[in-house]
């Protein structure tokens, strides 16, 4: 791949659903993978891609400030953001992660998606077991049928690992990418 369309893949992940999804992403670009504390500022100037992946942790992507810090020194660049969690994939999801985490300029300048990852409780931060028991309790105040069959599967395997990454979803981001170097 040549200096003009070198990719970086930057990742912050928890429990390794982003760490396996940025994994998917560099060997499918030949891009450079980093663990976001690994990432010296003055080396993205090197890409003339960026894409960055976090989990989501009550509707913040994790790390974000790192885009936002150095937002005026890569806005010239392709930037791309994916984010990992356990709600349904749509564009209202998107809608609502964007919302919550971006400004308009940079929403305008950014691409964002939304990747499922994995959940097991036993593996859980306590905050995150408080947390995720709260959601356990909303989904269970609601009437059966008003639930959709992902929250249904959730609240019948609570207790149970559940992996919903998927290789596959990589590829509207990695044809993203393709099309850049164009």
């Amino acid at each position: 791949m040549d200096t003009k369309n070198k990719v970086a893949v930057i990742y912050k992940s928890k429990y390794g659903s982003t760490k396996k999804y940025a994994g998917w992403i560099a060997i499918k670009l030949d891009a450079d993978l980093y663990e976001l504390s690994d990432v010296i500022n003055s080396n993205l100037q090197d890409y003339e891609t960026i894409i960055y992946g976090s989990s989501l942790h009550a509707g913040k992507i994790k790390g974000l400030n790192f885009i936002t810090k150095n937002y005026d020194k890569i806005k010239d660049k392709n930037i791309i953001i994916f984010t990992v969690g356990l709600s349904k994939c749509n564009n209202k999801t998107i809608e609502k992660i964007a919302d919550d985490n971006f400004n308009e300029e940079v929403l305008n300048n950014i691409r964002l998606f939304y990747l499922k990852g994995a959940f097991d409780y036993k593996n859980l931060t306590i905050i995150d077991k408080i947390m995720m028991k709260g959601l356990k309790k909303s989904l269970e105040n609601k009437s059966y049928n008003e639930l959709e069959e992902g929250d249904k599967k959730f609240l019948r395997d609570f207790y149970s690992p559940m992996d919903f990454t998927n290789k596959k979803s990589v590829t509207p981001i990695v044809e993203l990418v393709s099309s850049f170097e164009v």
